[in-house]
């Protein structure tokens, strides 16, 4: 009976660290093809987008450091310190000048409602599916600095699926050798004899796997192609003032900010990174 579990085991992982080489060697292919393949919601072939050659604008390197959420409290902040929107610890914000300067801020105050007064987080929810922001990851896609979402959402459902995988025969194995130590009595290879360690092989592969994805594939789950993080090394370097203030916020979250007000407002270093 042990053996059963044994291949569930064996199939779970064979088929788990398949599925995450192919998603791998796939995402490796279309970053390979650059921008040829267009954004989601792209034809492809369609002609890519070309972004200025100069430094990345602040919301280009919010959402190549942290996506969507990270571009949402970007804009918060920086209405927040020119004294157009309030942002309190209590996690309300409540906007002050209602006049946006930019498709993005005007995304902020749309999101506020009719009152102009909302707490944070579904404010940043709205702003991260608003049109403004989808436009903005489709031009960094089609211009080769972002991963498309879908080969970042492939990848990292393959990676859990692997998880999943070590998770289960570990179970299994225990289960095995439970039912093993039941059926002491019998013959064969389970009698009186440890089956658990039939199981190492399957748990080394998941496991193994795990470890290599780790740092193999890890550029494939970031919102940054390799390009894009080239991109982002030079934009640490810029800025004075104010904008070395807001360039930090894009590149590391809110856990940068010196008010300890704007950090609790905005969930600190704890603000979510991804739409996922």
């Amino acid at each position: 009976m042990w053996v059963l579990f044994l291949l569930l085991a064996w199939a779970a992982a064979g088929v788990a660290c398949a599925r995450l080489c192919l998603a791998a060697a796939s995402a490796g292919r279309g970053l390979a093809a650059g921008p040829a393949a267009g954004p989601r919601g792209t034809a492809a072939g369609a002609a890519p987008a070309v972004l200025p050659a100069g430094p990345l604008s602040l919301y280009e390197t919010a959402f190549l450091s942290g996506g969507p959420h990270r571009v949402a409290d970007l804009a918060l902040v920086a209405m927040s310190r020119q004294r157009r929107m309030l942002l309190a610890h209590t996690g309300w914000a409540t906007v002050v000048d209602p006049e946006g300067r930019d498709a993005i801020e005007r995304s902020v105050i749309a999101a506020l409602g009719p009152e102009g007064q909302s707490r944070i987080p579904p404010v940043r929810a709205a702003v991260t599916t608003a049109d403004a922001v989808r436009a903005l990851g489709d031009r960094l896609v089609s211009a080769g600095l972002a991963v498309p979402a879908a080969v970042r959402d492939r990848v990292t459902a393959a990676s859990r699926q692997v998880r999943g995988a070590a998770l289960l025969v570990l179970v299994s194995g225990l289960a095995a050798e439970v039912l093993a130590g039941q059926a002491g009595g019998g013959t064969g290879a389970g009698a009186g004899h440890p089956v658990a360690p039939w199981f190492a092989l399957p748990l080394v592969l998941t496991l193994g796997t795990l470890a290599i994805a780790r740092f193999e594939i890890r550029t494939w789950t970031r919102w940054a192609s390799p390009a894009g993080e080239l991109r982002l090394r030079a934009a640490a370097d810029r800025g004075r003032g104010e904008r070395a203030l807001l360039t930090a916020l894009a590149l590391r979250g809110p856990g940068v900010l010196p008010q300890p007000e704007l950090r609790q407002a905005l969930g600190g270093a704890r603000s979510p990174l991804r739409g996922q």
